[in-house]
């Protein structure tokens, strides 16, 4: 069957066409932007609303229907998280001090421990070396809540139940395996040749290491370290299981022991919940260029 130019050529598109597909752009253009907000606002609500409760009189708190707008604004809450009421620093303030002498040592010491073991993994051929990383992989398979038991009477025996020093091994251990997970894959991102080079130079294995591929590590470490804080920071079941005293606890069970009895004060609550958010985020914050440029290390392969 003969086809012709007319019927194999499309013709010109005519200005109600153009128009036509305009308009279909525009409402699908409308329609995204709107689910994106829906999506949006309806993750954000959770956020706003323990801004305004810490912020919120415990009248305007408590208040039928609830006070969106045009509540009394009131730091107490914020004064009594770090401030007890007799005065003197209060129990939460010390719960965020060991917060953050838990997480920052167990972050140091599981990136310390990780990186070159990462490295080593990258570079060395070893026997057996995918089993290894298997094992080491394998010890984050469980959660927390399962191997707690054992972990508490392994505590009892050595006397770590009730220390600072426990909860940092603790997650260090948990934190070890994602590190070196996370860092082999930065590392095999780095070209070997570079160390073989400054060994050509009369620089030592490890001395290649640490002036040319560990610069070079910087965003992987920083979006490790992130991870590592986070999960370290927002741990619940150990801070609980293998804490007791106040001096020692830290601050997840800490804001949580707020929450019980006949009344809540939600206002602090809500503050403390704020308190607690805003470490993560200002280390993130400062860490973002590596942050960004660590999670998008080896996307794009050349």
């Amino acid at each position: 069957m003969a086809i012709s130019v007319d019927d194999a050529v499309p013709g010109p598109v005519t200005q109600r066409s153009a128009r036509a597909r305009r308009g279909g752009g525009a409402i699908r253009a409308t329609i995204e932007i709107a689910v994106l907000a829906v999506l949006l606002g309806s993750s954000l609500f959770a956020v706003m609303w323990i801004l305004q409760t810490s912020i919120k009189t415990g009248q305007d708190i408590y208040a039928v229907p609830a006070k969106f707008f045009g509540f009394d604004v009131t730091l107490q809450h914020y004064r009594d998280v770090f401030v007890a009421p007799g005065g003197g620093s209060s129990d939460l303030s010390g719960s965020f001090l060991n917060s953050v002498i838990v997480a920052g040592s167990s972050t140091a010491l599981a990136t310390l421990l990780g990186v070159p073991a990462a490295w080593a993994y990258s570079r060395f051929t070893l026997k057996a070396k995918k089993d290894q990383l298997f094992f080491i992989l394998s010890t984050r398979f469980m959660p927390p809540v399962v191997i707690v038991i054992p972990v508490f009477l392994m505590y009892r025996e050595l006397g770590l139940i009730d220390t600072r020093l426990g909860l940092i091994l603790i997650y260090t251990a948990f934190n070890l395996p994602f590190t070196i997970w996370m860092m082999k894959g930065f590392v095999d991102e780095v070209p070997s040749e570079y160390e073989d080079a400054a060994m050509l130079d009369g620089y030592t294995r490890l001395q290649a290491f640490h002036k040319f591929t560990l610069p070079l590590l910087v965003p992987g470490i920083a979006a490790t370290a992130v991870f590592a804080l986070i999960f370290s920071w927002n741990e619940f079941v150990y801070a609980i299981f293998l804490t007791s005293s106040q001096e020692v606890r830290t601050a997840p069970p800490a804001i949580a022991g707020l929450i019980g009895g006949t009344t809540v004060n939600w206002g602090l609550v809500a503050a403390s919940a704020v308190v607690f958010a805003l470490p993560v985020l200002v280390f993130a914050y400062l860490v973002r260029k590596h942050l960004v440029a660590g999670v998008t290390l080896g996307a794009v392969r050349r």
